[in-house]
């Protein structure tokens, strides 16, 4: 420690996952067709479409969540539709405009720990069709969520069922972001499966950047062509990888013997520590947040005497005097990292 500043700013600081890296370097000399039309990107596809019981699914493997983020959306809106989402989501805050840049407004609302509710997208619709002025108005025509969200909560089963059936009373697709997903699977208090996302989405992505690949996410359409010809807009929104074999043999391996499933458990465990530890040393926790992100609400002093030992991320100015920060397990999180970080505080 005395060499090495401790760091738990996000969770994709690690490589990847020892099995992932073990399958590479297994497979390196293995010639392979490219942008995923290989084997091993297709026997990813049937594993992932058996996970989320979805035997007709569409499943493509793009480079990263951004590139999944603004592709998705792009090619499911129309010109003149926006997409609905919390304040806090990540296509609102930290894409830079890439939304916006495809031609299409996030149309915000305002959310509890991250997490929107069926009866503010409901009323979002509503007071769009009730405006005498609406084709004038940019159309909502999608809903954006995050399992877990930017703030670590998570949706619960009857909670993505009401969004889910607003979006179907509206004829709206609902888009699932899982960039974390591996830790909402994870956490104790999910009762959310993959099966269950399948169900209730029209799209989503099963992240593996944060959750132990190299990078790359697998975007699952659960009703087969509900998005034409998707391969070429993911080429045109410089979201697919020429050697896709890379992300085949990655999602591959993380969806052999439940891997995924399971991956995400060290960082609920570690971050469980982390929180017993500042509640017990006095800290305040900004929000509950079950899953691997941790929010912390420090004055100026504390903050700056604790980021001489640990970098951590920075969220949000509270006022003049008071910071949030966060704290980021992950699947790859050492224990003797914990008790550091523990004694740190």
């Amino acid at each position: 420690m005395a060499n090495k500043k401790l760091s738990f700013t996000s969770d994709y600081m690690e490589g990847a996952h020892p099995l992932i890296l073990k399958r590479l370097a297994e497979m390196n000399m293995v010639k392979s067709s490219g942008y995923g039309t290989d084997d091993f990107s297709e026997s990813a596809r049937s594993k992932v479409r058996e996970a989320c019981n979805a035997p007709d699914a569409d499943v493509f493997f793009l480079v990263g969540g951004t590139q999944a983020n603004a592709t998705m959306i792009d090619s499911i809106l129309r010109p003149y539709q926006g997409v609905i989402a919390a304040e806090s989501g990540h296509v609102s805050v930290h894409e830079a405009g890439a939304i916006e840049y495809g031609g299409h407004k996030v149309l915000t609302l305002p959310h509890k720990d991250g997490k929107i509710s069926a009866e503010s997208v409901k009323n979002c619709i509503k007071g769009y069709l009730s405006d005498e002025n609406h084709d004038h108005m940019v159309m909502p025509g999608m809903v954006y969520i995050s399992q877990p969200t930017e703030y670590g909560t998570i949706y619960s089963l009857d909670e993505l069922k009401q969004l889910s059936h607003i979006c179907h009373e509206y004829k709206i697709p609902l888009y699932l972001d899982g960039a974390r997903l591996a830790y909402a699977l994870a956490c104790p208090e999910n009762d959310v499966t993959l099966p269950d996302i399948a169900a209730l989405c029209n799209a989503f992505y099963i992240g593996g950047t944060k959750c132990g690949a190299l990078f790359g996410e697998a975007v699952v359409i659960p009703k087969h062509d509900f998005v034409p010809h998707l391969f070429t807009m993911i080429k045109q929104h410089g979201a697919l990888i020429a050697k896709g074999f890379i992300n085949g043999i990655q999602f591959e391996t993380l969806f052999t013997d439940d891997l995924y499933l399971n991956i995400g458990k060290n960082a609920i465990e570690t971050a469980d520590r982390i929180k017993k530890a500042l509640v017990d040393k006095g800290y305040t926790l900004t929000l509950h947040s079950p899953t691997n992100q941790i929010f912390i609400t420090l004055d100026k002093e504390q903050a700056e005497k604790l980021s001489k030992d640990v970098e951590l991320g920075f969220i949000e100015n509270l006022d003049e005097n008071h910071v949030v920060m966060r704290i980021a397990t992950s699947w790859a999180t050492k224990n003797e990292d914990v008790d550091d970080l523990i004694a740190a505080l």
